[in-house]
């Protein structure tokens, strides 16, 4: 019998229904992955879970007994949440006992004591190269998250942790930090612990998931066993669309240069030279520190460079202001430190680039701004209130998209693109994959690094794969796999 029961759960805001008798069971020692596209509902299971929201209907059980209202902290849960919530001038120990009473000794806060409770903590989850003492500002983002969950082992006076509900736990983390996140969820799992996993990551689902449950438009349209479904299978259920269709039909491009760049040297890039055809993607594959990002800031004027980038012939200035003007249009790997700003209206976003355009006798035309919106919102498929929403407000997918309207709202001749689909669901990647092929036929060369290797292969026409400061090969991305590109990857290291 599963230790957890969420059965039948509905919820509605006014006239909009956000589940409609969605229902999870969770057992002891599985991690169960919860998967949907944004609005799906899984946001909301999670918080009627948790106790900061009433379901309107259904039932909550854990070991056969009603979960009450704010309930679940008593009752052994623990959630981590994407955003974490650190205290970054305070200790290591301090931020494990954020929300429990210190220990204290004759009224005065027990330190040492408290260092201990830490320590062991952290030893139970193979952490111990953690120090207690440590400041948590001089953790990276994964340790921060491996530090809160050895939190929830330190006793409180409640039930002791049997289940942890994960919400987008790798979104901030590098590759490396997030196997060490794997490695202590594998931990948790084997000492008997459940694990409630959301995330649109499909490789990490299926390396660590026992169970998968998919929400779509509130509703739970499949729950199986890891090993009764595959990839194709779940992206169906949670979009009622077949995989076959991801990666729509290449366009052949056109013959005519319209990016060239000679001899560039920008941070590990000793001298690189290569040319994007009109209508054609090209990505970029190599390994990490290969400075594929490097050579995408240095096209548009965002890292200092050497060497020559020309645009239909025409040398461009190192500056990113006349990489705009000329045409060229980014999509920056962290959408929300280098391309949004979170507190302007997506109105104001999109018009940041092209203001000189939407100036009237000194001032922004906000007329202007909404109507740019209005034009392109339809062609990204945004999602969105109004112009005037905060960015901040718009899921991850839809901010993406707003940034490629701000792309299309310029004389668009070559897209450069740093990891366009990170942090977006497998709906949003639908929509940008078809954008990014559609822009292709319409001519606009396509200058893409991802670091998911079927993106990338599915969406470019040629690979060019770094190495040592150069570029090792270039080849046609049609027939390749996963597996051989990524031995040309390590290849390139070594030649």
């Amino acid at each position: 019998m599963p230790d957890l029961i969420l059965s039948d759960i509905v919820k509605s805001y006014g006239a909009a229904t956000a589940l409609d008798g969605a229902s999870l069971h969770l057992r002891g020692g599985e991690v169960h992955a919860l998967m949907g596209e944004n609005g799906a509902g899984k946001s909301t299971l999670i918080r009627i879970l948790a106790g900061l929201e009433r379901p309107d209907a259904g039932r909550i059980e854990i070991f056969g007994r009603p979960l009450g209202p704010g309930g679940a902290q008593a009752a052994g849960l623990r959630f981590l949440h994407q955003e974490l919530q650190v205290v970054a001038g305070l200790s290591v120990a301090e931020n494990m006992h954020l929300a429990r009473p210190y220990p204290r000794r004759l009224g005065f806060v027990d330190w040492g004591a408290l260092n201990r409770a830490a320590a062991t903590a952290l030893t139970r989850l193979g952490l111990e190269r953690i120090a207690p003492a440590t400041p948590m500002g001089a953790l990276g983002p994964g340790d921060q998250m491996l530090v809160r969950i050895a939190a929830t082992l330190i006793a409180d006076g409640g039930a002791a942790p049997w289940a942890y509900v994960m919400d987008e736990p790798t979104a901030a983390l590098t590759g490396a930090e997030a196997e060490r996140l794997f490695a202590v969820i594998d931990s948790l799992r084997a000492g008997g612990a459940g694990i409630l996993y959301v995330s649109h990551r499909m490789d990490e689902v299926m390396r660590l998931a026992d169970r998968v449950t998919v929400l779509r438009d509130g509703r739970s349209v499949s729950s199986r066993a890891i090993g009764q479904t595959d990839q194709a299978r779940i992206i169906h259920d949670m979009t009622g669309r077949e995989i076959a269709t991801l990666y729509p039909d290449r366009a052949m491009p056109g013959g005519t240069t319209r990016l060239a760049l000679e001899s560039v040297v920008a941070g590990p890039l000793s001298g690189v030279s290569l040319e994007v055809a009109a209508g054609e993607v090209v990505g970029l594959a190599g390994l990490a520190g290969t400075g594929r990002g490097a050579l995408l800031g240095a096209v548009m004027g965002a890292v200092p460079r050497q060497g020559s980038v020309r645009v239909d012939g025409q040398l461009l200035r190192a500056d990113t202001a006349a990489a705009w003007a000329a045409g060229l249009a980014w999509i920056p790997r962290e959408r929300r430190a280098e391309g949004i700003m979170p507190g302007l209206a997506l109105r104001e976003t999109v018009a940041l680039p092209h203001l000189a355009r939407m100036t009237r006798a000194g001032l922004v035309s906000r007329a202007a701004e909404r109507a740019t919106v209005a034009r392109l919102a339809g062609d990204v498929r945004l999602k969105a209130q109004g112009p005037d929403q905060p960015c901040a407000e718009l899921s991850g997918g839809n901010q993406q998209k707003v940034l490629f309207a701000r792309a299309l709202a310029g004389d668009l001749k070559v897209l450069v693109l740093d990891e366009p689909t990170r942090g977006v669901d497998v709906a949003a990647r639908f929509d940008i994959y078809a954008l990014v092929r559609g822009l292709s036929a319409q001519g606009v060369a396509v200058l893409m690094s991802s670091s998911d290797l079927p993106e990338l292969i599915g969406l470019s026409h040629r690979i060019a794969v770094l190495g040592r400061g150069r570029v090792a090969e270039v080849l046609p991305a049609e027939g390749l796999d996963e597996a051989g590109l990524l031995a040309r990857c390590y290849a390139a290291m070594e030649g």
